[in-house]
């Protein structure tokens, strides 16, 4: 692969990197936005309150600045020669500014950058925050520098500045101290970014979690209201802390005093419940900030599910509570639960209190996150914590899955989604954690719900479950199709190791439930191998005749107890299995109870005997619906009342276990990517209106530009075109050069093996008067003189922007195969050097490309790095929306690939994410 280094992605953002959330090192937060001239007085109170010495380390003076200085400081509609974010937050009501950062243009490439934060605040990560964020913005403007001088003793500047990850240089410069670093994010300072991002947001969800006390605000006397069987659910749990009904009419509830107003409550409190009304939630809101409370769990319902003015009102109840510096759950949600024994917490309206276990479990729907419960009971699997997010106005999934990445009580990730937030944040974040722990997703919405139209063969492929589908693949999250399969496997993620291989043994006292076991393993990428001839004498030794000893080993109806017991034992033992499935179904009068205490011990004395890493799990067909969970010692063994189901889930584990066991994917930058070029053809296409498509001679030009290996000139006459085939070698093909004309060939637009010039000359003519006949001559923009390129496989690559993913990434057969097999991978921009491995291998058509039944193989290298290239060029260049390369020929080994026909369609940008 040619000029490439590794790439380090910039941060990504709950909101955007200029507006939304900050999370400060102590969990609390703070607003973030771009400066405004309206805010001159509030940015003179800011700098006022700074005490002397944070002013002289500013601006190298203790007095206060000029005013000229803070008008500039709030001008940023210039973001080339100055910009500046601010931070905010509410005190006695009013917006007060805690934080300034800016960077000023040096020269073409460099910019100044400095920031101050309220004294009260320091070594809370906001000049880091601010730098992270300013570097990034300052980067998508042009530049490729930041430049500061300080005094010497500015200590906390500097370390901000050391800390960062970039590459600095400071250099000694008459008393002070200059400081430079290049903006190109890299390994070190992505990881700096994602641990601030990580460390802080865990810290701002320990107050749901672990609150020393609770208000119930809405607590209520009648039985039949949300608010009364919260305060019951929190009281029947135990609650390890001290409850608080507020209510204004009532003196007494359930026992507990009531207070009539927050600020009533004697003692401070960490977390409010609130279910009063949705018009009088901003006000309780401001009481609570006024009394110190942390966090918020907003019951009430009638936000941004119901409309316009409901958004509103939402929207200003996240700028409330974010500028409190407090963090919400919900509004419209059911509420959390935390099954620690310290602290045995059900702050919902659930009347389930799940047993204890090690699984993390998010619903996005509060009604059926009831009957989740419910289920999770039912199934005997125990949770660590369960949160109902709602609406998702301020918490979101994005920020529970790295809560529980460092929770030591979750081992497994449960989601019941409906849509995401932020899904190219999720991706990064879930690509990370699922590399620890495994994240289980059940997420609605499969079907298309409306057909668009389509101007390429990509965005007709693209229906709307493909990117939910590619980047759970890309990020080893597990895909659930039911809320029971979700449970399924995460009881035995959560109590088994991992498989390290996919040979699966299986024991059965029936033929017809192992067969069907068998087969439900292979279907899912398990193998059945056959047993070793030792296994099968030491099987022989005490199974019956009737016996098989093959695998599935069927010990037939009578098995009893001691044939179960040393079975197990034996085949958990054997170096040919990497994981075992147990079968037990009573035949006449069985004794239950003994074969489940045989299997038991079977297990333990494989385990003791070194079979230690091995997943076992059982499948009985009882008459009472299957058996809980076995314990053996510590140990839990999954139970399943189907053979199917067990495996199923051993192969969702064997799945996930190859993730894992995947070296994590690196991403790559290509240094001979000629972006100033390509943005400069993008922006003159736009300048004629936004979207359309590229003209041929346009697009020739940029993916030149971008090194991605288009074959063929553009040209406009017939004489152009007989100069250029000689100049190729005859024979040519020629074609259609349009923007506008899907399927060429159909147009007759395609004329090969020209091997002279009065062919191409007769070819130029019968093009244009097919265009003429069809009366769109407007069609025509040129020919297309290409190369008669020989054998080779014939694939596409394409990319569709989703309207929430982001770029898509197809790559698949080509030509016309493409619709009718519709042999297709999509993946979600931007891609890993691993991605491109699997996108390659993971289509059907990949033997062709190894070189099938003598035919000679692709230079599939090639092909990685042509999808390299092209998510390289629409992480780069977001106006991209839409692109078709089809055909691209796959040559031989060391030989490359060509692209025969190509279109791209480019649109004004939507702003920066």
């Amino acid at each position: 692969m040619a000029l490439v280094k590794p790439a380090y992605l910039p941060p990504l953002y709950q909101d955007s990197a200029e507006a939304g959330r900050l999370i400060l090192r102590d969990g609390s937060t703070a607003i973030l936005r771009v400066a405004r001239p309206n805010d001159y007085e509030a940015m003179v109170e800011f700098f006022r309150r700074l005490s002397p010495e944070s002013r002289r380390q500013r601006f190298f003076s203790a007095s206060k600045p000029p005013e000229e200085d803070i008008r500039d400081l709030c001008d940023s509609s210039d973001r080339h020669a100055a910009f500046t974010l601010v931070a905010w937050r509410a005190t006695t009501g009013a917006p007060t500014i805690i934080a300034v950062g800016s960077y000023f243009s040096k020269d073409a490439h460099t910019a100044e950058v400095a920031f101050a934060v309220d004294d009260t605040l320091h070594g809370k990560g906001l000049g880091s925050l601010l730098l992270e964020r300013l570097a990034l913005l300052a980067a998508r403007e042009g530049f490729s520098k930041f430049w500061a001088v300080t005094h010497p003793d500015n200590r906390p500047m500097i370390e901000v500045f050391r800390r960062s990850g970039f590459q600095l240089k400071e250099t000694p410069a008459g008393g002070e101290v200059e400081v430079e670093f290049s903006l190109a994010p890299t390994a070190a300072s992505a990881s700096r970014a994602e641990w601030l991002d990580e460390v802080f947001t865990t810290a701002s969800m320990r107050p749901f979690f672990y609150p020393r006390a609770i208000a119930v605000i809405g607590a209520s006397r009648d039985p039949s209201s949300i608010g009364y069987r919260i305060l019951e659910t929190l009281v029947l749990t135990r609650f390890q802390g001290a409850v608080f009904p507020v209510n204004p009419k009532a003196a007494v509830i359930g026992s507990l005093r009531a207070y009539p107003r927050v600020a009533d409550i004697p003692d401070p409190v960490d977390l409010a419940v609130i279910v009063v009304p949705r018009d009088i939630v901003l006000p309780i809101v401001d009481e609570c900030a006024a009394h110190g409370v942390r966090a918020l769990v907003v019951i009430s319902a009638g936000f941004a599910e119901t409309g316009a003015e409901g958004r509103l009102l939402q929207s200003q109840l996240v700028d409330k509570v974010r500028g409190y510096g407090m963090r919400l759950i919900g509004p419209n949600c059911l509420g959390l639960v935390n099954t620690d024994p310290a602290v045995r917490l059900n702050a919902s309206f659930s009347p389930v209190y799940p047993p204890e276990g090690r699984v993390g479990l998010l619903s996005q729907s509060g009604a059926l996150g009831i009957a989740i419960l419910s289920l999770a009971q039912q199934l005997h699997l125990g949770l660590s914590t369960f949160v109902s997010v709602g609406n998702k106005a301020d918490v979101s999934g994005n920020d529970l899955i790295q809560y529980w990445e460092h929770d030591p009580r979750t081992s497994v990730i449960l989601l019941y989604l409906e849509s995401f937030g932020n899904p190219r944040r999720f991706a990064r974040i879930a690509r990370r954690v699922s590399r620890g722990k495994p994240i289980i997703a059940v997420k609605g919405g499969r079907t298309k719900a409306g057909v668009r139209a389509a101007g390429s063969h990509t965005a007709a492929l693209a229906a709307s479950n493909v990117a939910v589908e590619a980047l759970f693949q890309q990020t080893g999250v597990i895909r659930a199709d039911t809320l029971e399969e979700m449970f399924d496997v995460a009881a035995a993620l959560s109590n088994q190791p991992l498989p390290k291989g996919q040979r699966v043994g299986i024991v059965t006292n029936a033929g017809g439930p192992g067969i069907l076991c068998a087969d439900t393993c292979e279907t899912g990428g398990l193998t059945i191998p056959e047993l070793s001839e030792s296994i099968r004498t030491q099987l022989a030794q005490f199974l019956p005749a009737a016996a098989s000893l093959a695998n599935p080993v069927d010990m037939i109806a009578s098995a009893s107890p001691e044939q179960y017991r040393r079975t197990i034992e034996t085949l958990l033992r054997a170096e040919e299995i990497d994981a075992l499935i147990i079968l037990y179904i009573p035949v006449g009068v069985s004794n239950t109870a003994a074969i489940v205490e045989a299997i038991g011990q079977g297990v333990a004395q494989a385990r003791a005997a070194g079979a230690a890493e091995k997943p076992v799990i059982v499948c009985a067909m009882t008459d009472a619906g299957g058996l809980p969970p076995l314990a053996v010692g510590a140990e839990r063994i999954p139970a399943y009342q189907f053979p199917e189901t067990a495996a199923r889930v051993l192969s969702r584990m064997a799945e996930y276990a190859r993730f894992r066991a995947r070296p994590a994917g690196a991403f790559v930058e290509f240094e001979d990517l000629q972006l100033e070029t390509i943005r400069a053809i993008i922006q003159r296409a736009l300048a004629a209106g936004s979207p359309r498509w590229l003209s041929s001679q346009e697009l020739s030009t940029l993916l030149a530009a971008a090194g991605i290996p288009f074959a063929g000139t553009v040209v406009r006459t017939a004489d152009e075109a007989v100069d250029a085939s000689e100049a190729i070698g005859f024979p040519v093909a020629l074609k259609l050069a349009s923007s506008t004309v899907v399927h060429k060939t159909e147009a007759g637009g395609v004329h090969l093996n020209l091997t002279d010039e009065s062919g191409v000359r007769r070819a130029v003519a019968a093009i244009a008067a097919a265009i003429e006949r069809a009366g769109s001559p407007e069609a025509l923009e040129g020919f297309l003189v290409q190369p008669m390129i020989r054998g080779g496989c014939e694939l596409m690559i394409g990319v569709v922007e989703d309207p929430s993913f982001g770029p898509l990434i197809a790559f698949g057969l080509g030509g016309v195969h493409v619709e009718i097999l519709g042999d297709v991978i999509f993946r979600v921009a931007p891609l890993t050097d691993d991605d491109a491995r699997e996108m390659v291998r993971g289509i059907k058509g990949y033997r062709l490309l190894e070189g099938y039944r003598g035919a000679p193989a692709a230079d599939v290298p090639a092909l990685e790095e042509c999808l390299l290239r092209i998510s390289s060029l629409v992480e780069h260049v977001p106006e991209i929306v839409e692109l078709d390369l089809n055909p691209i020929f796959a040559l031989g080994p060391g030989q490359g690939c060509r692209i025969v026909d190509a279109r791209m369609r480019v649109a004004a940008a939507q702003g920066p994410s």
